[in-house]
């Protein structure tokens, strides 16, 4: 039964079974990343040069202190989220939902990663098969129609029509491209 005066979705977000992410939480992990976005800009422009030349600043100079003033942001937000009096404690995302959004993010990463290996052609026919698959459950024959069908469309697209080169794997090496 829904509180007085808030929305179902509002009130499933407050005590969703099984709980979840906090707000709190969430600004934690997402100061971490930001954080680890800060040293690494900081790091790579220190390499190239992030002083002063003698005709001006390096190249180096203006990226790497945004990537300290992430670096020092990031950290206010994690302290404040761990150690803040107004921290959130409310759910920002159930473990549910969470799940369905891990659901496509692994998959996904896995295909970017895939990419590199054998080919974006290759990588996207397993991607969408296996997303019609596992996710619909379309029967066999559709799943191979359409995923040949739309890494055949997009070869003849960017190679013949665009002659883009996209990231080609050992499939392609054997019918010459």
């Amino acid at each position: 039964m829904p509180l007085a005066g808030v929305p179902m979705d509002q009130e499933q977000t407050q005590n969703p079974p099984g709980g979840g992410l906090t707000h709190s939480k969430v600004d934690a992990i997402t100061a971490i990343v930001i954080f680890l976005i800060g040293v690494v800009m900081m790091v790579d422009n220190y390499k190239v040069g992030a002083g002063w030349a003698a005709d001006g600043p390096q190249s180096g100079y203006f990226p790497f202190r945004i990537g300290a003033i992430l670096c020092v942001a990031a950290l206010v937000v994690f302290i404040k989220s761990l150690f803040g009096k107004n921290r959130d404690h409310t759910i920002f995302v159930s473990w549910e939902r969470f799940r369905l959004v891990l659901m496509v993010l692994v998959p996904t990463t896995v295909y970017v990663l895939a990419i590199q290996l054998v080919g974006i052609y290759v990588a996207s026919f397993v991607f969408i098969a296996a997303f019609m698959r596992v996710m619909d459950k379309r029967s066999w024959f559709k799943v191979m129609l359409i995923s040949i069908g739309v890494s055949a469309t997009l070869f003849w697209l960017f190679e013949i029509q665009f002659m883009v080169p996209l990231p080609k794997g050992p499939f392609e090496a054997l019918f010459g491209y």
